[in-house]
């Protein structure tokens, strides 16, 4: 006997998502229920709860893996999926993103390594390419000023000093902190890292400017700690 599949409407209502959320609260809703909510309908025998599931198995149930999804991807993989729900998908979890990592007001003095990353990732968390920024500190290591520097692959070339060190004398800076991400989500600094952490050292003992750190931020989901940090770790020149 064939299995009766039943439309939303037709479940109990302690089934439906909306009125899930309405009787107990967002929190007990699942997260294919919160993306059936967004996408609306299914497609074919398949209800909206089982097309979420299906986008998220894809995803290894994982929001984070499935937020680097494209449009383009979802409407190919999934059957059901269009353009309109794709977005919608994608809308959602870059919201959620925002929220989670819009930039703290509270964050104003990096003293340790955890503050820098708290600081610096609405920056370049989770983003696909690698770019270079310094965090620009005054003598009681109040954040003066975020520089972005440098977009792509990192060398001691494509990091220009008298771009760092103009903005520091502008900003009165007297301290610093190097960031960068590594998109492969590999914390461990290459070299090319460790020679531009000295470079960049050399110059700042020339401006008489202390290098506090060079923070390097992966995915946010590695444990026990998402970034790396040289002056937690020994490693600063």
């Amino acid at each position: 006997m064939s299995k009766i599949k039943l439309s939303v409407k037709q479940w109990s209502d302690d089934d439906k998502p909306r009125e899930k959320i309405l009787q107990k609260g967002i929190k007990s809703v699942s997260d294919a229920e919160l993306i059936a909510i967004l996408i609306g309908s299914g497609c074919g025998d398949e209800n909206a709860v089982e097309l979420a599931k299906r986008i998220l198995s894809g995803a290894d149930n994982k929001l984070s893996q499935l937020a680097t999804t494209s449009i383009e991807e979802l409407m190919k993989r999934y059957k059901g999926v269009g353009t309109a729900k794709a977005i919608s998908i994608l809308a959602a979890l870059e919201l959620g993103y925002r929220a989670c990592h819009e930039e703290p007001d509270k964050i104003e003095v990096a003293s340790m390594s955890q503050d820098a990353y708290r600081a610096i990732f609405s920056k370049i968390g989770n983003l696909a390419h690698e770019e270079f920024w310094v965090i620009h500190l005054n003598n009681a290591n109040k954040i003066l000023y975020k520089q972005h520097v440098a977009t792509g692959g990192l060398t001691r070339t494509a990091v220009d000093n008298r771009i760092v060190f103009k903005a520091a004398m502008e900003k009165g800076s007297t301290g610093l902190i190097l960031a960068h991400n590594h998109p492969s989500g590999r914390l461990q600094p290459s070299t090319e890292d460790i020679n531009l952490t000295k470079m960049i050292k050399n110059a700042a003992n020339i401006f008489d400017i202390r290098l506090l750190d060079h923070i390097i931020v992966g995915n946010e989901s590695i444990k026990p700690c998402p970034y790396y940090s040289f002056s937690d770790h020994g490693m600063m020149p």
